[in-house]
Parts: C-alpha cells; structure tokens; sequence
C-alpha cells in the first residue's frame, strides 16, 4: 500500500525500483522485530547493576537486602541470551550494537518505580508465569513511553506502519518461551508470503492498474473515481486484485483484512466504505463468475 501510493505521488518510480524497496522494507521489518526483542532483554538486564548498587550501599534497606536480579536471572530471559543461534542472527544483523546502554538504564528506572515492577520483586514464588507477566508488563510500560517511542523511531523508521505487527510478534514471543528455541525463525520472512504473494500481488496491481480501476467505477455509484482519497482507492484495488488473481485467499479473509487497514491509515468513515463496495464488487463478480477460489469455503 504504502509502495504504491509512493509511486502515484513520484512518477518516476519505475517498478524495479518499487520492488526492491519492497523487499528492503520486509528486511527491515525483521530487523525491528529482533531489535525491539533484544532492547527488551537489554532493559531487564540492567537489574544486575542494580542488584550491584544495592549490594554496595553502606547501610542498605530491607528492600536492598532482598532484592534479587530475578528479573533477567529468570528462564523466559535466560533462554533468549543463552540461544546461540539467535545470538548469531543478531550479530549477523547488526542489531546489538543498535542498542543504547544508557537509554535501558534509563528505561529500566523509570520502570522499577511503577507498582508492578515493586509486586514482582515482593513475590515469593520463581514461577514461570509470574516472569513472563512481568515481561509482558514491560512490554507495556514501554509502548506506553513517549520517549521509548521516540527511541524506537529514531532507530527504525518503519516503526510507525509496522507497529501492531511488531508487538504482536513480540508477545506471542514472549508467550511461547522458554520451551520454544527456535521462536524467531517464525518470523523470518518467508519466501512464499514475501515473493509468492506480496511481490506478486504488488507486481499485479500495479500491472491491471487501469483494468482494477474499471471495474471499481461503477461501484462507486454517486461517487467520482477522483473524489475517492488515495488510500481507499488504493485499498480498494489490492482487495480487488486478491479477489480476482488470488484463488487460494477466501474473499472474506481479503475484505476483512482491508477493511482492519483502512481503520489504521485512512479517515473513520473509510472502513464502512471499503467494505461496503468491496461487498458489492464481490457479488458482482461472484454472478459473472470473475471470482473463482480454489478449495471448500473460500467464497463464503
């Protein structure tokens, strides 16, 4: 989406170039992914220069007494920096030295004033749960630290679009370790979602550019094509070129999914418009046999 409104706005982005953008931005997506996951663990791992400070004090408190650096001792942590392989990914991508020291000392500070954090370290059980709560926990004090944001974005500017699919690929992490070893190579970006269909569904639509604009006219009914914002016109013609190019997608997989998009980058009345000319363009083309799916329920 974002590659093709790019290109209306530069004419003189040719499709080569549109291409290899798009699978730097799929890079780059991963690339976030494992930083955003290794600067979590970087943040936890400032609890042993704390555990250190405390232990150092002259004339400690009871809280100094019994703190304890469980918080990056635990198992969800330790079976992340103990994974050789992932290690290895990391380096091979750069991403451990995108890290800043001082801004997860920073991090960690203003997170081991909140309550949560304070419960944590009162509980006398090691569970598992209990760490990957806390985890989880971090996870959402961040997102919810402008300035965390801001560090974020300064370090990735894909970090605004790949938002949602960042954190969601993070807790699910989070949620299958330490039994699941080989969690971030779920996320490698595989060669059947990034060529077999993206590429291919960018290559498409930006080839029946004109033919995908034809048939969503007379859907638009009181509507000018021209009057139609960019986004949605672009929305519309990725979801009409799934349901007509792509057998094996179900048609209510493709509305739904454009639908969910247009709620986060377009205006808030352009979620019922998407869905209420991709509905109509459906039936449409579902009558005059134009859809035709491969496989039990793929229409419906």
């Amino acid at each position: 989406m974002h590659l093709l409104y790019a290109k209306r706005q530069d004419a003189t982005l040719g499709i080569k170039e549109i291409k290899t953008r798009y699978k730097q931005s799929v890079e780059q997506s991963y690339n976030l992914y494992l930083f955003f996951l290794w600067q979590l663990i970087k943040i936890t791992e400032i609890a042993k220069e704390d555990a250190a400070k405390r232990a150092a004090k002259h004339l400690p408190t009871e809280e100094d007494k019994k703190f304890t650096p469980k918080f990056c001792n635990n198992e969800i942590v330790q079976s992340i920096v103990n994974n050789e392989y992932l290690i290895k990914e990391l380096k091979k991508r750069n991403i451990p030295t995108k890290v800043d020291h001082d801004m997860s000392r920073l991090f960690y500070s203003d997170f081991a004033k909140t309550e949560e954090y304070k419960a944590y370290l009162n509980k006398n059980n090691e569970d598992i749960l209990s760490h990957k709560e806390a985890l989880l926990t971090l996870l959402k004090f961040s997102l919810g630290d402008e300035s965390f944001q801001e560090y974020i974005d300064e370090k990735y500017d894909n970090w605004i679009h790949d938002k949602s699919l960042i954190i969601g690929a993070i807790k699910r992490t989070l949620k299958s370790l330490p039994n699941n070893q080989s969690f971030y190579q779920e996320y490698l970006p595989a060669k059947e979602t990034t060529e077999e269909f993206g590429e291919d569904l960018l290559h498409k639509s930006n080839h029946f550019d004109d033919d995908l604009l034809q048939i969503i006219k007379p859907a638009l009914k009181n509507w000018e094509a021209d009057r139609v914002a960019l986004i949605d016109l672009i929305l519309l013609k990725l979801a009409l070129c799934e349901l007509i190019y792509f057998p094996t997608i179900p048609v209510k997989v493709t509305i739904n999914e454009y639908v969910d998009i247009s709620k986060i980058y377009s205006t808030p009345k352009s979620k019922d418009f998407i869905n209420g000319i991709l509905d109509r363009l459906m039936k449409k083309l579902t009558k005059e046999g134009n859809i035709n799916k491969q496989g039990r329920g793929l229409i419906d």
